[in-house]
């Protein structure tokens, strides 16, 4: 009995301390584990901070700062949704479009006084920028208005801009989102793009990255390949909002901007 009673201790004694490592491992995967997660919250904090910040930036560089952004005078005018300018109002556009605002400005402000959408927008745009006068922006305002009221998209996009920077009105970032609203439903894609990211910001609109993502995917799509403000930076934003997204969010937001269409 004793021959064999030996070997059990030892084998028992080695089962134990098999044991006693395996559950010391186990231990140690656990807390690797536990370490693991707070650093992937902590990252994930980082991450989306760094994302806010992003696009913050990035809106409001595009959002404050438009005139070093925006296409050239020769390029804005077919921004403008005119392709071919209405009749009357040809030759005040062809004098903006050759750096001659001041002529643009006599031509263009009887026919905005007698209503024409197109000639207001153009007058806002003059005053806006202070091309040919000073800089009004009380003005352009005026013109704007009275432009976008007629569902001139320039004239309401340039209102979604000064709500919502201040310039010229109160800051109003409802006001704001209303105007840019009805511009990005006109097909104006700077409008869409300033509209994705008050979606983001949940300013003056509830805050949702499907929304946000629908609004600079439409963007993506219409703004021009080249110049600062292009569809490879309203792409780019674009993929930083999806990081933040389900994969059920991203399609949702797909769907939209595949629906939808100009107003």
């Amino acid at each position: 009995m004793s021959l064999f009673s030996r070997p059990r201790r030892s084998g028992s004694s080695t089962a134990r301390a098999e044991a006693t490592g395996m559950e010391e491992q186990v231990i140690a995967l656990r807390t690797a584990l536990a370490s693991c997660r707070a650093l992937a919250r902590r990252w994930k904090r980082t991450l989306t901070l760094a994302i806010g910040a992003i696009v913050v930036v990035l809106g409001v560089v595009l959002i404050v700062n438009r005139e070093a952004l925006q296409q050239t005078i020769t390029d804005l005018i077919p921004a403008l949704g005119i392709a071919e300018p209405v009749r009357g109002t040809d030759a005040a556009y062809a004098a903006y479009k050759s750096g001659d605002a001041e002529t643009a400005l006599q031509l263009a402000r009887p026919l905005a006084e007698q209503g024409d959408a197109n000639a207001q927008a153009l007058l806002g745009l003059i005053f806006y920028n202070g091309r040919g006068v000073p800089k009004d922006e009380l003005e352009a305002t005026n013109w704007f208005r009275r432009a976008a009221d007629q569902g001139n998209n320039t004239a309401q996009f340039h209102l979604g801009l000064m709500y919502s920077t201040g310039r010229g009105v109160p800051q109003n970032f409802f006001e704001g989102a209303k105007w840019y609203r009805l511009a990005a439903d006109g097909g104006d894609a700077q409008a869409q793009f300033n509209l994705g990211v008050l979606y983001f910001n949940g300013e003056g609109v509830p805050e949702s990255n499907v929304n946000a993502h629908m609004w600079f995917n439409l963007a993506a799509a219409r703004l021009p390949a080249a110049g600062r403000h292009n569809r490879d930076s309203a792409a780019r934003v674009r993929d930083v909002v999806a990081i933040k997204m389900t994969r059920e969010q991203i399609a949702e937001a797909q769907k939209l901007a595949r629906d939808w269409k100009p107003k």
